[in-house]
């Protein structure tokens, strides 16, 4: 079978701080050997209210000397 979706991302969350659902902003955390970690934080008062990491197989070259 053909995999239908790969990757998701959030375009809002729930905010403890501000106690309702709302926009995301997703930036680049860590580069690491089994994938990307990204934070995902309230548009509004900046608070991390999410994570992901995306893994890719064979993406990462390694260690370049």
């Amino acid at each position: 079978m053909r995999e239908t979706y790969k990757d998701f991302d959030a375009t809002e969350l729930f905010c403890p701080r501000c106690r309702k659902a709302v926009p995301v902003r997703k930036r680049l955390l860590l580069i690491l050997p089994e994938g990307e970690k990204y934070d995902y934080s309230c548009a509004y008062c900046g608070a991390s209210i999410g994570d992901k990491m995306v893994t890719e197989k064979g993406n990462f070259p390694g260690i370049i000397r």
